[in-house]
């Protein structure tokens, strides 16, 4: 039997009578107008019909100019995509791109994805989705993390060379943080050519680990860049290992020979 929304039974007897009254039609008209016999509706009616086929349903339906709650659903993501084999990929799963061996689960054989192609003995498909259902719930866990995140400046408590913004979820979970804290003259001195000796100095960028990798330390980063482009500053200075300094570098910083490394970044003029 059919279910509402909320798991209850629809009683498609009352609910076609309610029809064909708004539209002024005899169980006889009806079954000519919708192409179905006269004795279905009845039984459908009357109760004794328990599980009616869906396109007869949606033929009463129709026919008595109702219409159906289910053009609401979203688009499916995926529906106009095929496989090599002309086949559509299984409705539950997300269908994601391939561009390379670190996209394919299936790429087992790419130690640290460094294979040359040439070497590969598996050829890397166009697509490719989780079966298991940890990981396909933590990548939409995490898509929706990047979706919702939001950065903003903190300005409370702060002393007067300090800078802060943090990421967060709507519901005021914290995900990232980024400190920093100008270092030279006194902040509230206004800028000068003549006097370029201020910088920023990165005290830290901090995302939790089951969040990175979604861009939300770049964004941290952009608010840092956008307050010293404000500030009429140019120089950043910051020390860090490992990982951060693989990030750093690529958000522009210049590593220097040392260890911990130090890195400056440069704002153009």
């Amino acid at each position: 039997m059919p279910m509402t929304g909320e798991g209850e039974p629809v009683d498609l007897g009352g609910l076609l009578r309610k029809l064909r009254r708004q539209a002024d039609l005899s169980q006889r008209e009806l079954a000519v107008r919708a192409g179905v016999p006269k004795s279905t509706i009845a039984r459908i009616e009357a109760g004794r019909s328990r599980d009616p086929k869906f396109r007869t349903v949606e033929r009463l339906v129709l026919a008595t100019g109702g219409t159906f709650g289910l053009d609401g659903l979203p688009p499916h993501p995926h529906e106009d995509r095929r496989d090599e084999g002309g086949r559509r990929y299984p409705a539950h799963l997300d269908v994601r791109d391939v561009y390379g061996p670190k996209d394919w689960p299936g790429a087992w054989w790419a130690h640290w994805y460094t294979l040359p192609p040439e070497r590969w003995p598996l050829r890397v498909p166009e697509a490719t989705f989780d079966l298991c259902r940890v990981r396909r719930d933590r990548r939409r866990w995490r898509e929706d993390v990047r979706r919702r995140v939001r950065v903003r400046a903190v300005t409370e408590a702060l002393p007067p060379d300090g800078w802060q913004w943090v990421a967060e979820l709507p519901d005021g979970e914290l995900v990232g943080e980024l400190r920093a804290h100008l270092r030279g003259r006194h902040p509230t001195e206004l800028w000068s050519p003549a006097e370029p000796d201020r910088e920023v100095v990165l005290d830290g960028i901090v995302v939790v680990a089951e969040c990175r990798g979604l861009g939300i330390g770049r964004r941290l980063f952009a608010e840092l860049l956008v307050e010293m482009d404000r500030a009429g500053i140019r120089v950043a200075q910051a020390i860090t290992e490992f990982d951060g300094v693989e990030f750093l570098v690529r958000c522009g910083f210049r590593p220097e020979p040392s260890r911990p490394v130090r890195l400056t970044l440069h704002r153009p003029d």
